[in-house]
This record gives C-alpha cells, structure tokens and sequence, in this order.
C-alpha cells in the first residue's frame, strides 16, 4: 500500500482473511484497498465486517463514512453526467479521488469530462498517465482519441478509437466516436473536394450534412461552418454567408479565417462599421501588413461611406463614364428643377430644391476628374477649397444648358410641362 500497488495490496488482504476471518487489521486493509481503488460497496462490507468484530473501532467507523462519502460522489456524478454537467462531475471525481487515489474508473470520468469542456491538456494528461501503468487499458486509448477528435485531429483520434476497440470490442463510446470522426473526415473532405472543382451547390449540401454528423465538436463545426460561408460568398449569398461565418466564431471566439471571411461580407454589403469592428480584432490578433491595410482600407470606406453618395445622387456607376455622368446629370437636373415644382406644397419645394442643389453638387465633383479621383480616394473635399455650403445649383444648372437666360419651365396644362430656353 505505501508502494502504492493497490491490486497486489489487495490480494495480501483478502488471503490474510481467508486464513483468519477475525482478523481486524486484515479487513481493514482489504477495506482500504478497496476504497482506494474506487470500489466503496466493497469497502463499506469490509469496514462492517470489523465492527462487527470490533464495534468501537474508530478507525472502521470513519472508513466507513468515507465510503458513504464516495458512493455518494458518484450517484451525484452519474446524474450529472446525463444533465452534461460535466464541471459538476469534474467536482465530484476531484472529492472521490482523495479518497479514492487508485481509481481508474473516476480519473477517466474526470478525463472524459475535462475532453468534453474543452480542457484538453488535462484530459490527456490524465489519460496519459493511466496509460503509463496499463497500455492496454481501452477508455483511457478513448479519451486520448477523444481530445484529439475534439481538436480537429480527426485522423490520430481515428487510430486512438480502433486501438480502444481493439481492447475492448464492445466499448460502446469508442464505436459511436469512431463511427462519427470517419463520416465527418470524410464528409469534409468531399465538400473540399467539390468546393476546388467549383460545385458550390454540392459543397454547400455536403458540408450541411457534416454538420449534423456531431454538435459537441466545436472545433471541426467551426471550420465547416467557415468553409460553408466561403461557398455560400461565391454563390452571392451574402448575408447567409455573414451568419455562418457568425456561427464559427461563436464556437471559436479565436478563428482567425472566419472574421477574415465575414469582414470581406460586410465590405461586399457595405455594412463598413461591422467590417472596421472585425478587422480590427483581427489586427490585434495578428499584427500583419496586410491585415493593417485591410483594416486601413475599411476605415476609408467607411469614412466615404459617412459622405454624400454623389453616384448614387446621379444614379450612376462608380465606373460610369463622362458621358454617362453628363446623361444622368441632366435627367436628375430637369427632374428636380425649382422651377418645375413652382405649384407644389412649400415642403416639396424645399425638398426638390435640396435635391436639386445635390445633384449639380455631385455633377461639378464627378465631371471634374481631379475632385472625382481625391472623392473616390476618400480624401476631404473642402481641403480643395470647394465649400459645398457656398455652392450654386443654379450657375452649374446654366453653364450645362447654356444660354445667358438659362432654362424655364412652362405650364401647358394641369399636371404637364415643356421647357423652354430663355
């Protein structure tokens, strides 16, 4: 026992009562065998055995709590592991050991569980260290596949989980995870496989049924729901793209690939402050050049996007040529003129009035192509000189129909208009 060799121990005990039943110290020390190695119903009968031959030995009389205290450790556990309390569990197994030193069976309940809160250099340690005694022992071969599954070793996790049946043929978790790593590699690697060869509606269903294969495994599901929002980007599903992209950082708060990926979403849907906040983590993650222009191009679109749209003002392209930006000019100049709203309420007066400046705003920036380069780069107008504040609609209105009387509006009849050049 002070070697530590529990089982050898044990079997001592038990022939010293075998050749003396009323031997106190023989059932004591079966007793304490027994509670070390995990076994407190046996414990508990070895412990009653003395005091019925002894009944104020004090020593009995505290093992025997002990024991209680054990059993009791694990009915608690049992329940809740079956709730996935497993910090609960971890608590129970930690209590049990101190009294239980020796039990295989409690250190790998506490490895399972630490596996499956994500505590994986705990698990393994545990699970390594039960291997060091007994190489053969199945659930702690589970437990190392387990982490290693977990941690998107599919492949080791796969030889861990064989080897686990290999000893034990029916051992009921090592199947299931066995089961579930293999249709998970290999549904990943089919919806890679169909992504490279440009079969994006096949992608998409494939790495769809690999995430029904097993929700416990954050970081496989991770990565697939990564990989599900690149394809569901190259279809042009953006906003669903955005939402799987959600999904992986919401299971891992670190992946790096998935913020990459949303932020280019929210660039591509103009949702700029969203990018800045996801380029922003990213930079402080990895302080790269190119994740420090990322960052600096998405601050700039979000500046520009903070300004007036002068294409959108004009209904053009930002790649509309000069002719087209003259067309639009035009048709959104004689649309909103004053003139042709002179017999409307005062508060659309006003607002055509507003719109109408904001087009021949956004004619004299995109007609010119040196302000249209410093607009398109996001750099501050006013720092030409060009204060919007002091601008006349109406000189540019004049200078583009030409003219020294300008151009008016004429009433032909209720609701209709022909224009006329002064």
């Amino acid at each position: 026992m002070m070697l530590g060799r529990f089982r050898e121990a044990l079997g001592d005990a038990q022939q010293s009562v075998r050749l003396d039943d009323s031997f106190v110290r023989g059932h004591l020390r079966e007793g304490k065998c027994h509670l070390s190695l995990g076994n407190a119903m046996a414990a508990s009968r070895c412990f009653q055995r003395v005091l019925e031959l002894d009944h104020k030995n004090t020593q009995a009389q505290q093992e025997l709590k002990n024991a209680s205290t054990v059993l009791e450790y694990e009915k608690i556990a049992e329940a809740d592991f079956e709730k996935r309390d497993f910090r609960k569990v971890v608590f129970c197994m930690d209590r049990a050991l101190e009294f239980a030193p020796a039990c295989h069976r409690f250190k790998i309940l506490k490895a399972e569980c630490l596996a499956l809160l994500g505590r994986y250099p705990e698990a393994q340690s545990v699970a390594s260290d039960i291997l060091r005694m007994d190489s053969t022992n199945a659930d702690a071969l589970y437990v190392r596949g387990l982490c290693l599954y977990y941690e998107d070793c599919i492949e080791k996790a796969v030889q861990f989980f064989v080897q686990a049946l290999r000893m034990a043929p029916d051992h009921e978790k090592a199947c299931l995870a066995c089961r579930n790593a293999k249709a998970l590699k290999a549904k990943k690697e089919d919806g890679n496989k169909a992504f490279k060869e440009g079969n994006y509606k096949l992608a998409y269903e494939l790495y769809t049924e690999a995430l029904g294969i097993d929700p416990n495994n954050i970081k496989t599901n991770a990565k697939l729901y990564c990989n599900r929002g690149t394809v569901n980007s190259k279809l042009r599903k953006l906003e669903e793209a955005i939402d799987d992209c959600t999904n992986a950082v919401k299971l891992d708060e670190t992946y790096i690939k998935a913020y990459l990926r949303r932020a280019q979403c929210y660039m591509d849907t103009e949702q700029y402050e969203d990018a800045v906040r996801d380029y922003e983590k990213v930079y402080q993650t990895e302080k790269t050049k190119e994740h420090k222009q990322l960052l600096k191009n998405a601050q700039m679109e979000l500046k520009k996007s903070k300004r007036k749209d002068y294409y959108k003002i004009l209904g053009v392209d930002k790649n509309a040529s000069e002719d087209e930006i003259k067309k639009a000019y035009r048709k959104r100049a004689l649309m909103h003129h004053p003139d042709r709203h002179s017999g409307a309420s005062a508060e659309v007066q006003k607002e055509e009035e507003k719109k109408f400046k904001e087009v021949g705003e956004a004619f004299t920036i995109l007609s010119d192509p040196k302000k249209k380069a410093r607009y398109d780069s996001g750099q501050d107008l006013e720092e030409d000189g060009l204060n919007m504040g002091d601008f006349d609609a109406n000189n540019i209105f004049k200078a583009f129909f030409g003219g020294p009387g300008g151009f008016s509006f004429e009433a032909s009849g209720p609701g209709n208009f022909f224009f006329q050049f002064g």
